[in-house]
């Protein structure tokens, strides 16, 4: 059994920038012990004769040709809604 101490708790909720309290970090002992175990008894499993598989249900993603269709507003009135506009286009903060 895979037991955890308060001190492991207290280890990964740093690590987590989690504040928990001192009842929550005696629950978490346990629960959290309980999960190590539960993936230790999976890693014991025989798996040799399964084939891998990434989805089960057959179901396959359905494409559509990307089809460029002119609108009848003027590009001016569509930028007008924009809160910010950088060289005639909308501006969107960066996502990584």
């Amino acid at each position: 059994m895979s037991k955890l101490s308060i001190k492991d708790i207290e280890k990964i909720a740093k690590l987590s920038r989690i504040d928990i309290d001192q009842d929550s970090k005696m629950k978490l002992v346990d629960e959290l012990s309980s999960v190590l175990d539960f993936v230790d008894d999976l890693q014991s499993l025989d798996l040799g004769g399964i084939k891998p598989v990434s989805q089960v249900t057959g179901l396959q993603d359905i494409w559509r040709e990307d089809v460029v269709v002119d609108c009848s507003i003027p590009r001016d009135k569509l930028l007008s809604n924009a809160p910010e506009l950088q060289n005639g286009y909308f501006k969107v903060k960066k996502v990584l």
